[in-house]
Protein backbone atom coordinates (compact mmCIF):
# COMPACT_ATOMS: atom_id res chain seq x y z
CA UNK A 1 0.00 0.00 0.00
CA UNK A 2 0.97 3.61 -0.99
CA UNK A 3 0.13 6.54 1.38
CA UNK A 4 -1.36 9.51 -0.59
CA UNK A 5 -3.08 12.62 -0.94
CA UNK A 6 -7.02 12.51 -1.27
CA UNK A 7 -10.38 14.52 -0.45
CA UNK A 8 -12.17 12.57 1.36
CA UNK A 9 -16.50 12.83 2.28
CA UNK A 10 -16.96 11.71 5.89
CA UNK A 11 -20.26 13.10 5.98
CA UNK A 12 -22.94 13.82 3.01
CA UNK A 13 -23.05 17.90 2.67
CA UNK A 14 -20.05 18.57 4.51
CA UNK A 15 -16.83 20.05 3.31
CA UNK A 16 -14.28 17.41 1.86
CA UNK A 17 -10.82 16.85 3.81
CA UNK A 18 -7.65 16.38 2.81
CA UNK A 19 -5.81 13.70 4.41
CA UNK A 20 -3.54 10.48 3.75
CA UNK A 21 -5.17 7.57 2.26
CA UNK A 22 -3.68 3.78 1.24
CA UNK A 23 -3.99 2.86 -2.22
CA UNK A 24 -2.75 -0.61 -2.74
CA UNK A 25 -1.14 -1.68 -5.88
CA UNK A 26 -2.63 -2.50 -9.51
CA UNK A 27 -3.56 -6.24 -9.34
CA UNK A 28 -4.80 -8.40 -12.71
CA UNK A 29 -5.81 -6.33 -15.72
CA UNK A 30 -5.98 -3.01 -13.43
CA UNK A 31 -3.38 0.19 -14.06
CA UNK A 32 -2.05 2.32 -11.77
CA UNK A 33 -2.51 6.18 -12.96
CA UNK A 34 -0.99 9.56 -11.58
CA UNK A 35 -3.11 12.18 -12.36
CA UNK A 36 -2.36 15.50 -13.63
CA UNK A 37 -5.73 16.79 -13.33
CA UNK A 38 -9.33 16.33 -12.52
CA UNK A 39 -12.71 18.12 -13.30
CA UNK A 40 -15.54 18.76 -10.50
CA UNK A 41 -18.87 17.30 -11.95
CA UNK A 42 -21.96 18.12 -10.86
CA UNK A 43 -22.39 14.22 -9.87
CA UNK A 44 -19.37 14.70 -7.66
CA UNK A 45 -21.42 17.20 -5.82
CA UNK A 46 -24.63 15.75 -5.96
CA UNK A 47 -22.83 12.72 -4.57
CA UNK A 48 -20.95 14.13 -1.69
CA UNK A 49 -24.15 16.18 -1.12
CA UNK A 50 -26.18 12.85 -0.52
CA UNK A 51 -28.65 13.34 -3.49
CA UNK A 52 -28.14 9.78 -4.83
CA UNK A 53 -27.29 8.18 -1.31
CA UNK A 54 -23.94 6.05 -1.40
CA UNK A 55 -21.44 4.60 1.32
CA UNK A 56 -19.15 6.46 3.29
CA UNK A 57 -16.69 7.75 3.70
CA UNK A 58 -15.52 8.01 0.16
CA UNK A 59 -13.48 9.47 -2.52
CA UNK A 60 -15.11 11.04 -5.36
CA UNK A 61 -14.08 12.48 -9.10
CA UNK A 62 -14.62 10.62 -11.95
CA UNK A 63 -13.20 13.16 -14.79
CA UNK A 64 -9.27 12.56 -14.77
CA UNK A 65 -6.47 12.44 -16.86
CA UNK A 66 -2.80 11.75 -15.96
CA UNK A 67 0.07 9.41 -16.69
CA UNK A 68 0.39 5.44 -16.15
CA UNK A 69 2.68 4.65 -13.48
CA UNK A 70 2.25 0.80 -12.80
CA UNK A 71 0.20 -1.59 -14.32
CA UNK A 72 -1.59 -5.16 -13.32
CA UNK A 73 0.02 -7.93 -14.94
CA UNK A 74 -2.82 -8.93 -17.06
CA UNK A 75 -2.86 -5.36 -18.26
CA UNK A 76 -2.76 -4.50 -22.39
CA UNK A 77 -2.32 -2.26 -24.57
CA UNK A 78 -0.51 0.24 -22.54
CA UNK A 79 2.50 1.29 -21.23
CA UNK A 80 4.10 2.95 -18.32
CA UNK A 81 4.18 6.66 -19.09
CA UNK A 82 1.56 6.62 -21.19
CA UNK A 83 -1.05 9.70 -21.00
CA UNK A 84 -4.19 8.42 -20.76
CA UNK A 85 -8.05 10.07 -19.55
CA UNK A 86 -9.20 8.03 -16.74
CA UNK A 87 -13.40 7.34 -16.76
CA UNK A 88 -15.61 6.22 -14.51
CA UNK A 89 -16.89 3.52 -17.08
CA UNK A 90 -16.02 -0.14 -16.01
CA UNK A 91 -17.53 -2.74 -18.10
CA UNK A 92 -17.08 -6.74 -17.87
CA UNK A 93 -17.20 -6.59 -21.69
CA UNK A 94 -18.94 -9.93 -21.32
CA UNK A 95 -22.46 -9.08 -19.86
CA UNK A 96 -26.08 -8.52 -22.49
CA UNK A 97 -25.34 -4.81 -22.43
CA UNK A 98 -21.85 -4.59 -23.23
CA UNK A 99 -21.87 -7.65 -25.54
CA UNK A 100 -24.73 -5.37 -27.07
CA UNK A 101 -22.11 -2.08 -27.63
CA UNK A 102 -23.84 -0.43 -24.54
CA UNK A 103 -20.75 -0.38 -21.86
CA UNK A 104 -22.35 2.65 -19.97
CA UNK A 105 -24.67 0.72 -18.56
CA UNK A 106 -22.71 -2.86 -17.79
CA UNK A 107 -24.89 -4.97 -15.73
CA UNK A 108 -22.24 -6.22 -13.67
CA UNK A 109 -22.13 -4.41 -10.45
CA UNK A 110 -18.96 -2.95 -8.78
CA UNK A 111 -18.35 -2.58 -5.06
CA UNK A 112 -16.23 0.36 -4.56
CA UNK A 113 -16.30 -0.31 -0.18
CA UNK A 114 -13.80 -2.93 -1.57
CA UNK A 115 -12.14 -1.26 -4.05
CA UNK A 116 -7.73 -0.61 -3.61
CA UNK A 117 -8.88 2.11 -1.59
CA UNK A 118 -8.70 1.94 2.50
CA UNK A 119 -8.15 5.22 4.91
CA UNK A 120 -4.53 5.17 6.58
CA UNK A 121 -5.28 3.42 9.29
CA UNK A 122 -7.03 0.06 7.24
CA UNK A 123 -10.14 0.89 7.35
CA UNK A 124 -12.71 1.06 4.64
CA UNK A 125 -12.91 3.97 2.09
CA UNK A 126 -15.72 3.54 -0.93
CA UNK A 127 -14.04 4.35 -4.37
CA UNK A 128 -16.69 6.30 -5.78
CA UNK A 129 -17.68 5.56 -9.51
CA UNK A 130 -15.38 2.89 -9.70
CA UNK A 131 -12.77 5.94 -10.20
CA UNK A 132 -12.33 7.66 -6.69
CA UNK A 133 -9.90 10.74 -8.70
CA UNK A 134 -9.94 13.49 -6.18
CA UNK A 135 -6.86 12.13 -5.44
CA UNK A 136 -2.95 12.05 -6.55
CA UNK A 137 -3.46 8.84 -7.91
CA UNK A 138 -6.04 5.92 -8.87
CA UNK A 139 -6.08 2.41 -9.62
CA UNK A 140 -9.02 1.59 -12.18
CA UNK A 141 -9.06 -1.48 -14.83
CA UNK A 142 -7.66 -0.65 -18.02
CA UNK A 143 -10.37 -0.87 -19.60
CA UNK A 144 -11.52 2.77 -18.01
CA UNK A 145 -8.56 4.42 -19.49
CA UNK A 146 -7.63 6.18 -23.29
CA UNK A 147 -4.15 6.74 -24.19
CA UNK A 148 -4.32 10.39 -25.45
CA UNK A 149 -1.89 12.35 -27.82
CA UNK A 150 0.66 14.37 -25.95
CA UNK A 151 -0.51 17.56 -27.23
CA UNK A 152 -3.72 17.97 -25.47
CA UNK A 153 -3.02 20.01 -22.04
CA UNK A 154 -3.85 17.29 -19.12
CA UNK A 155 -6.96 20.09 -17.67
CA UNK A 156 -8.47 19.91 -20.69
CA UNK A 157 -7.94 16.33 -21.24
CA UNK A 158 -9.39 15.51 -18.10
CA UNK A 159 -12.98 16.89 -19.16
CA UNK A 160 -12.83 14.30 -22.03
CA UNK A 161 -13.77 11.64 -19.27
CA UNK A 162 -17.25 13.24 -18.63
CA UNK A 163 -18.71 15.85 -19.51
CA UNK A 164 -17.42 15.92 -23.56
CA UNK A 165 -18.25 12.37 -23.79
CA UNK A 166 -21.41 13.08 -22.18
CA UNK A 167 -22.85 15.82 -24.13
CA UNK A 168 -21.39 14.93 -27.51
CA UNK A 169 -22.59 11.51 -27.09
CA UNK A 170 -25.97 12.50 -26.19
CA UNK A 171 -26.44 14.38 -29.67
CA UNK A 172 -24.30 11.67 -31.79
CA UNK A 173 -24.87 8.66 -29.82
CA UNK A 174 -28.16 8.66 -27.87
CA UNK A 175 -30.43 11.08 -30.47
CA UNK A 176 -28.38 9.67 -33.60
CA UNK A 177 -29.00 13.25 -34.95
CA UNK A 178 -28.72 13.67 -38.43
CA UNK A 179 -27.51 16.33 -40.92
CA UNK A 180 -29.95 19.72 -41.26
CA UNK A 181 -32.11 18.25 -37.99
CA UNK A 182 -32.87 21.15 -35.55
CA UNK A 183 -31.15 20.65 -32.03
CA UNK A 184 -32.86 22.55 -28.44
CA UNK A 185 -30.57 22.13 -25.64
CA UNK A 186 -31.48 22.90 -21.91
CA UNK A 187 -28.79 24.05 -20.38
CA UNK A 188 -25.86 25.53 -21.21
CA UNK A 189 -23.42 24.46 -18.29
CA UNK A 190 -20.44 22.09 -19.65
CA UNK A 191 -22.00 19.16 -20.33
CA UNK A 192 -24.74 21.62 -22.55
CA UNK A 193 -21.70 23.20 -24.10
CA UNK A 194 -20.46 19.83 -25.22
CA UNK A 195 -24.19 19.05 -26.43
CA UNK A 196 -24.15 22.27 -28.38
CA UNK A 197 -20.84 21.12 -29.99
CA UNK A 198 -21.68 17.71 -30.93
CA UNK A 199 -25.11 19.23 -32.57
CA UNK A 200 -22.64 21.73 -34.42
CA UNK A 201 -20.05 18.79 -35.47
CA UNK A 202 -23.40 16.31 -36.50
CA UNK A 203 -24.54 18.96 -38.66
CA UNK A 204 -27.68 20.64 -37.36
CA UNK A 205 -28.99 23.53 -39.10
CA UNK A 206 -30.57 24.95 -35.99
CA UNK A 207 -29.25 24.94 -32.64
CA UNK A 208 -31.19 26.84 -29.74
CA UNK A 209 -29.63 26.41 -26.18
CA UNK A 210 -31.93 27.62 -23.17
CA UNK A 211 -30.37 28.81 -20.16
CA UNK A 212 -31.41 31.27 -16.78
CA UNK A 213 -28.36 33.20 -17.84
CA UNK A 214 -27.86 35.80 -20.24
CA UNK A 215 -24.28 35.81 -20.06
CA UNK A 216 -24.14 31.85 -20.29
CA UNK A 217 -26.47 32.27 -23.97
CA UNK A 218 -23.81 34.49 -24.97
CA UNK A 219 -20.94 31.93 -24.57
CA UNK A 220 -23.25 29.09 -26.03
CA UNK A 221 -23.04 31.28 -29.00
CA UNK A 222 -19.19 30.73 -29.04
CA UNK A 223 -19.68 26.66 -29.38
CA UNK A 224 -21.73 27.07 -31.76
CA UNK A 225 -25.36 27.89 -30.73
CA UNK A 226 -27.30 29.36 -33.61
CA UNK A 227 -29.99 30.75 -31.48
CA UNK A 228 -30.25 31.39 -27.53
CA UNK A 229 -33.55 31.59 -25.24
CA UNK A 230 -33.82 32.88 -21.78
CA UNK A 231 -35.44 29.30 -20.18
CA UNK A 232 -37.10 32.69 -17.47
CA UNK A 233 -39.27 33.83 -20.20
CA UNK A 234 -43.05 32.92 -20.67
CA UNK A 235 -43.63 29.94 -22.39
CA UNK A 236 -39.87 29.83 -23.84
CA UNK A 237 -40.36 27.03 -25.84
CA UNK A 238 -42.69 29.15 -28.29
CA UNK A 239 -39.09 31.71 -28.78
CA UNK A 240 -37.51 28.53 -29.72
CA UNK A 241 -39.85 27.09 -32.06
CA UNK A 242 -39.89 30.68 -33.86
CA UNK A 243 -36.17 30.13 -33.78
CA UNK A 244 -36.01 26.74 -35.95
CA UNK A 245 -39.33 27.46 -37.56
CA UNK A 246 -40.73 24.40 -36.12
CA UNK A 247 -40.37 22.01 -33.00
CA UNK A 248 -37.38 20.36 -32.63
CA UNK A 249 -36.01 17.07 -33.70
CA UNK A 250 -33.94 16.51 -30.36
CA UNK A 251 -34.26 18.51 -26.89
CA UNK A 252 -31.42 17.20 -24.89
CA UNK A 253 -31.16 18.25 -21.35
CA UNK A 254 -28.40 18.63 -19.51
CA UNK A 255 -29.41 19.87 -16.11
CA UNK A 256 -30.37 18.12 -13.24
CA UNK A 257 -34.07 20.02 -12.60
CA UNK A 258 -37.20 18.24 -12.75
CA UNK A 259 -38.90 21.56 -13.83
CA UNK A 260 -36.58 21.58 -17.02
CA UNK A 261 -37.69 17.89 -17.91
CA UNK A 262 -41.69 18.76 -17.55
CA UNK A 263 -40.58 21.35 -20.13
CA UNK A 264 -38.64 19.43 -22.72
CA UNK A 265 -41.43 18.10 -24.67
CA UNK A 266 -43.06 21.44 -25.46
CA UNK A 267 -39.77 22.13 -27.80
CA UNK A 268 -40.54 19.13 -29.96
CA UNK A 269 -41.53 18.43 -33.50
CA UNK A 270 -43.79 15.23 -34.16
CA UNK A 271 -41.37 12.38 -34.26
CA UNK A 272 -38.46 13.72 -31.94
CA UNK A 273 -37.77 12.54 -28.99
CA UNK A 274 -36.34 14.02 -25.80
CA UNK A 275 -32.59 12.61 -24.71
CA UNK A 276 -32.23 12.54 -20.83
CA UNK A 277 -28.77 13.42 -19.49
CA UNK A 278 -28.84 15.84 -16.28
CA UNK A 279 -29.95 13.75 -12.60
CA UNK A 280 -32.21 15.43 -10.52
CA UNK A 281 -31.77 13.71 -7.00
CA UNK A 282 -33.50 10.90 -5.92
CA UNK A 283 -37.12 11.28 -5.54
CA UNK A 284 -38.04 14.22 -7.88
CA UNK A 285 -40.27 13.65 -10.03
CA UNK A 286 -41.99 14.72 -13.57
CA UNK A 287 -45.54 14.26 -15.55
CA UNK A 288 -46.38 13.91 -18.73
CA UNK A 289 -49.26 13.03 -20.93
CA UNK A 290 -48.42 9.57 -22.75
CA UNK A 291 -51.16 9.99 -25.33
CA UNK A 292 -49.23 13.50 -26.66
CA UNK A 293 -46.00 10.95 -27.11
CA UNK A 294 -48.01 8.20 -28.84
CA UNK A 295 -50.09 10.84 -31.28
CA UNK A 296 -46.53 12.28 -32.46
CA UNK A 297 -44.07 9.47 -32.21
CA UNK A 298 -42.83 11.22 -29.93
CA UNK A 299 -40.17 9.52 -27.26
CA UNK A 300 -38.19 9.71 -24.02
CA UNK A 301 -34.74 8.43 -23.49
CA UNK A 302 -32.25 8.63 -21.33
CA UNK A 303 -28.55 8.79 -22.10
CA UNK A 304 -25.81 7.74 -19.33
CA UNK A 305 -22.14 8.65 -20.63
CA UNK A 306 -23.32 9.47 -24.04
CA UNK A 307 -23.57 6.31 -24.82
CA UNK A 308 -20.48 6.20 -25.33
CA UNK A 309 -17.39 3.06 -25.85
CA UNK A 310 -14.49 4.96 -25.25
CA UNK A 311 -12.46 2.97 -27.58
CA UNK A 312 -14.12 3.96 -30.31
CA UNK A 313 -15.46 7.24 -29.31
CA UNK A 314 -12.58 9.08 -27.43
CA UNK A 315 -10.10 9.04 -30.08
CA UNK A 316 -12.10 11.05 -32.83
CA UNK A 317 -12.72 13.51 -29.81
CA UNK A 318 -9.46 14.47 -29.09
CA UNK A 319 -8.50 14.26 -33.06
CA UNK A 320 -11.16 16.56 -33.69
CA UNK A 321 -9.52 18.71 -30.61
CA UNK A 322 -6.24 18.57 -32.96
CA UNK A 323 -7.89 19.64 -36.16
CA UNK A 324 -9.51 22.43 -33.80
CA UNK A 325 -12.97 21.36 -34.51
CA UNK A 326 -13.86 20.38 -30.72
CA UNK A 327 -13.61 23.16 -27.83
CA UNK A 328 -11.41 21.58 -24.64
CA UNK A 329 -9.37 24.84 -23.24
CA UNK A 330 -11.91 27.03 -23.59
CA UNK A 331 -14.00 24.96 -21.44
CA UNK A 332 -11.58 24.96 -18.69
CA UNK A 333 -12.80 28.10 -16.22
CA UNK A 334 -10.25 27.71 -13.77
CA UNK A 335 -7.51 25.72 -12.03
CA UNK A 336 -7.22 25.10 -8.53
CA UNK A 337 -4.93 22.67 -6.30
CA UNK A 338 -6.19 19.63 -4.41
CA UNK A 339 -6.23 22.15 -1.07
CA UNK A 340 -8.92 24.15 -2.55
CA UNK A 341 -11.21 21.45 -3.77
CA UNK A 342 -13.69 22.92 -1.36
CA UNK A 343 -13.24 26.45 -2.75
CA UNK A 344 -13.85 25.31 -6.53
CA UNK A 345 -16.59 23.20 -5.49
CA UNK A 346 -18.35 25.79 -3.98
CA UNK A 347 -17.89 28.34 -7.17
CA UNK A 348 -18.89 25.39 -9.58
CA UNK A 349 -22.47 25.44 -7.22
CA UNK A 350 -22.72 29.15 -8.42
CA UNK A 351 -23.55 27.60 -12.39
CA UNK A 352 -20.86 30.40 -13.66
CA UNK A 353 -18.06 28.41 -14.04
CA UNK A 354 -17.84 25.65 -17.01
CA UNK A 355 -15.41 23.41 -15.52
CA UNK A 356 -13.59 23.83 -12.70
CA UNK A 357 -10.28 21.64 -12.55
CA UNK A 358 -7.95 20.66 -9.92
CA UNK A 359 -4.53 20.35 -10.85
CA UNK A 360 -1.21 18.41 -9.15
CA UNK A 361 1.43 20.36 -9.85
CA UNK A 362 4.70 18.04 -9.75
Amino acid sequence: MALIKAAVAHEFGAPLVIEDVDLRAPAGSEVEVTLDAVAICHSDISFAEGGWGGSLPAVYGHEAAGRITAKGPNAQGLAVGDPVVVTLIRACGACPSCSSGKPTVCETPYDGDKGPLKTADGGKLHQAMAAGAFAEKVVVEAAQVVKISETIPMPSASLIACGVITGVGAVVNAAGLRAGQDVVVIGAGGVGLNAIQGAHIAGARRIVAVDMSAEKLAIAAEFGATDGVLATDDKPWRAAKAAMGRGADAVIVTVGAAAAYDAAPRYLAGGGKVVMVGMPHTGAFSTYEPANFAAMGQALVGSKMGDVVIKRDIPWMVDLYEQGRLKLDELVSNTWSLDQINEAIADTKTGAARRNVIVFNR
